[in-house]
């Protein structure tokens, strides 16, 4: 079995930490945008695969009635916390079944944890299987192979007994094959003022644009992709894959 990254188990009490719920405002905006935009019937329950800690859906649930599913017990801990009027499950979104259909499914950064094509049809499958017709399915990968670029980033936040600051890293070591790398160095300030550091890898799925809009369509979407457009990114650095149910 593969170990989990730390940030989704031993260190997963760091979440909010790490990733302030007030910083999901704008994005979850977009996203709640861009979903009632293209799904054909009104957008009322919306499942979220791969949801987290549930900071998107702390800020998409004002609009929507949402379920949240996680493969991290332990994150899901956390979003019950958060997010107590939200239903909860674990599991794999390449594999759950919840014998319901929604009005929307969406996945975030999640399905970048899908490194095979045949991971990414299957998520895309359990989106479909759990999709009214009509309705719209969102996935928000970090990574597209044609846009893809190299990065750094640093970030965290104080909270009210313990703080955390982070170097994040994201690197491509092979690209002949349909994964990147990210590596993260935690700096964790504890209660008692003591600071350790910790590394934790992360495995992401590259996959090309057409095997994004060729997986949706063997599932039975009909696919588009549009740029995501954000405050603090550059236009054409991320782009979304929307599809619909007919």
């Amino acid at each position: 079995m593969v170990q989990p990254p730390k940030l989704y188990d031993d260190l997963a009490e760091w979440w909010y930490v790490l990733s302030p719920i007030e910083e999901y405002a704008e994005e979850a905006a977009t996203y709640a945008r861009v979903m009632k935009a293209h799904a054909q019937r009104p957008l009322r329950e919306v499942l979220e695969l791969g949801a987290g800690g549930g900071n998107n859906a702390h800020h998409l649930k004002s609009s929507f009635a949402m379920t949240l599913v996680d493969v991290a017990e332990r994150m899901v801990e956390q979003s019950r916390r958060v997010n107590p009027e939200c239903e909860h499950h674990v599991g794999d979104m390449r594999t759950i079944r919840l014998d319901r259909e929604f009005d929307g499914v969406f996945i975030h950064d999640a399905i970048d944890y899908m490194t095979t094509q045949d991971d990414l049809r299957r998520a895309m499958e359990t989106a479909f299987v759990h999709c009214h017709r009509g309705g719209v399915a969102l996935f928000a990968p970090d990574h597209v192979q044609e846009i893809f670029e190299p990065t750094t980033d640093h970030g965290g936040s104080d909270g009210t007994d313990r703080a955390l600051r982070f170097l994040e890293w994201t690197w491509d070591p092979d690209p002949t094959d349909t994964t990147c790398l990210t590596d993260y160095v935690y700096a964790l300030r504890m209660p008692n003022g003591a600071v350790h550091v910790e590394h934790d890898r992360h495995v992401h799925g590259l996959f090309p644009r057409d095997a994004w809009l060729d997986s949706m369509r063997s599932v039975g979407f009909e696919p588009l992709v549009i740029p995501f457009e954000h405050s603090e990114l550059e236009l054409g650095t991320h782009e979304l894959f929307v599809g619909v149910k007919q």
